[in-house]
């Protein structure tokens, strides 16, 4: 006998929210979308043309893809169709992937993005799922949605730029000789001339040009019209050379300029995107590929914001990336934990002075210096003896090196850095000179000490051994760097899928919460399974203790019929306790089991 088996009868109950198990993602996607406010929604409800799907149903059903490692909107769209779960978050609309391509890219998904990470944060903190304490920062580069072979370097607009303005010039100074510019004489300028001005000597020609033909046709002698026929090949000859080649080439060029910025390469697909070696080599080959610099910062393996960069390196971005935290969360914890590639002076400083919160972050030469080969040697400046009241050191061959100078550095962000130069009084047959120095046989050994900096490494080494903040700084390892792993490895995440920088940071910004919302969800459901198994122990335990009081005198039916089948009650009662005996065991040992839970 079957079961009853129709598809083609309508069954109830129709709610499919009945089919969804109360751990499920969907519904941790569904609470945080439905937190956010409703003034946010009403500031960008457009009231004219056709009623717009609400947006809170559109990032639903994209957060929910992304969960599921779903990034396509050809995708998300068959997904709608497929998954119960979707058409529960949908509420059984059909939606196109061109309308959720749309919406994914708006700018208004940014700013409802921005304000789920808030709301995120508040619940985490509220639920004391992580202590607010310290954030962890770091950061990984990832590829852009962009060709690897479009690429546009600096040094090479820079110098085709150069030779464009050379020709520029030349063909300026062969025009005002023969007098058919008089009028760019004081606009000319000594690098070439700009789009605008070649714009105005196409202009010029052409009147020139026009003006020939004029003449051409009113002339009628032979001898003049051959020469109005070569002035006006010469005219044709300029005007062709300006407009096919200077000045598209010139405008080629400044667009590039703009688009470099402060960079020294853009790719052409995707104008924001920066060429980066990238840790992910598949082409194994060391090739620079376009991409963007994603700084995240994390408490307990959960992501509490995020942001791009174009630059490769870490060092430049901490600053502007906590005065995004700060201006995105309004506040921050007292410890920011970083590695090595974040020390800087820069960075203490900002931390320090302007922030006043507390840098856990090492610095390069960290790990070098704490070795004992390090510390025993003498010709590192760090173990020279100073001597405070004179001012000077005292290098490996007791030779005194006095101060002598102040200097001031400043690097390309404009940071200034303030340096003490000393100088050895006569570093001249010195028996180890090859050893401390590498500077010219006539010229003494100087060195140069920046004090600020080293009163940053020694507060640095003394935070990280403190038990407190030393302790802090050790969760990085376990707390920041696993969720770059989550996000290539369990959600697939290794390149981008839209163009442009906030095509890219919205598209990071869906996944980086769809790996929050799979940890909670995660999180939930252990919890439940917990609480559940810790019921049914207890449950157990209850009835067990019941039995044991209510029966405490009574005979168990199996061991009367077994006393009565062997005819001794006696028996019975042995088997009847050593039965009771190896039960209070295991019982004692469930109870444990139920404890540890």
């Amino acid at each position: 006998m079957f079961k009853n088996y129709t598809i083609n009868q309508t069954t109830l109950p129709l709610d499919m929210e009945k089919y969804i198990p109360e751990t499920d993602v969907a519904f941790a996607v569904n609470a945080l979308v439905e937190a956010i406010p409703q003034k946010l929604f009403d500031q960008i409800e457009q009231q004219l043309g056709r009623p717009a799907y609400h947006p809170r149903m559109m990032l639903k059903i994209i957060l929910y893809a992304y969960t599921q490692r779903v990034f396509s909107g050809r995708k998300i769209e068959f997904l709608l169709d497929d998954s119960y779960r979707m058409r529960w978050l949908a509420n059984h609309e059909q939606i196109s992937y061109r309308t959720i391509n749309r919406f994914r890219s708006h700018e208004t998904t940014a700013q409802l993005l921005a304000e789920t990470f808030v709301l995120f944060r508040r619940q985490l903190i509220t639920n004391r799922v992580i202590d607010n304490e310290a954030i962890f920062i770091d950061g990984t580069k990832i590829e852009a949605d962009a060709n690897k072979f479009s690429f546009v370097w600096r040094k090479a607009t820079t110098r085709y730029e150069r030779t464009l303005d050379e020709k520029s010039e030349a063909f300026y100074q062969a025009l005002y000789q023969e007098e058919i510019l008089p009028y760019l004489k004081e606009e000319r300028q000594s690098d070439g001339l700009t789009s605008d001005q070649l714009e105005e000597v196409a202009h010029h020609l052409e009147a020139e040009l026009h003006e020939t033909e004029a003449q051409l046709t009113h002339e009628k002698r032979k001898e003049k019209q051959s020469q109005l026929k070569r002035k006006r090949r010469t005219y044709k000859k300029y005007l062709r050379r300006v407009q096919a080649d200077y000045l598209p080439r010139k405008q080629k060029y400044e667009r590039y300029n703009q688009l470099f910025q402060d960079r020294n390469s853009f790719s052409k697909t995707d104008t924001d995107a920066t060429f980066m070696r990238m840790k992910d080599d598949y082409m194994r080959n060391g090739q620079l590929k376009p991409g963007y610099n994603l700084q995240i910062a994390t408490e307990n393996q959960y992501v509490l914001a995020y942001d791009l960069f174009p630059n490769p390196t870490d060092t430049k971005t901490l600053n502007p990336f906590l005065d995004s935290f700060l201006a995105q969360h309004k506040e921050l914890p007292e410890y920011i934990v970083a590695d090595a590639g974040y020390g800087s002076e820069e960075n203490y400083m900002y931390i320090n002075d302007i922030l006043h919160k507390t840098p856990l972050i090492t610095y390069g030469s960290y790990h070098k210096e704490s070795k004992k080969k390090y510390k025993e040697n003498p010709f590192n400046v760090e173990n020279w003896l100073y001597l405070e009241e004179q001012d000077e050191y005292s290098c490996p061959a007791k030779r005194p090196v006095s101060f002598k100078r102040y200097s001031r550095r400043k690097d390309k962000g404009g940071f200034v850095r303030d340096f003490k130069v000393y100088e050895c009084e006569d570093c001249r047959g010195c028996p180890i000179r090859s050893q401390c120095t590498k500077a010219k046989s006539n010229r003494n050994r100087q060195i140069q000490v920046n004090n600020s900096w080293r009163y940053f490494k020694s507060d640095c080494k003394k935070k990280l051994l403190d038990e407190k903040t030393g302790s802090i700084y050790r969760k990085r390892k376990i707390d920041v760097e696993p969720v770059f792993g989550h996000l290539k490895a369990q959600l697939a995440f290794h390149r981008f899928h839209l163009r442009g920088k906030q095509g890219a940071k919205i598209d990071i910004g869906l996944a980086l919460m769809a790996l929050n919302l799979r940890k909670l969800g995660n999180y939930m459901e252990k919890k439940a399974r917990k609480k559940k198994k810790t019921s049914l122990i207890l449950t157990l335990i209850i009835k067990i203790r019941l039995v044991f009081f209510f029966r405490r005198t009574i005979v168990p039916d199996s061991f009367v019929f077994i006393s009565a089948r062997r005819g001794s009650s006696s028996s019975c009662i042995i088997l009847y306790n050593r039965w009771r005996r190896g039960f209070l065991r295991r019982f004692t040992a469930w109870q444990d089991l139920g404890r540890r839970g």
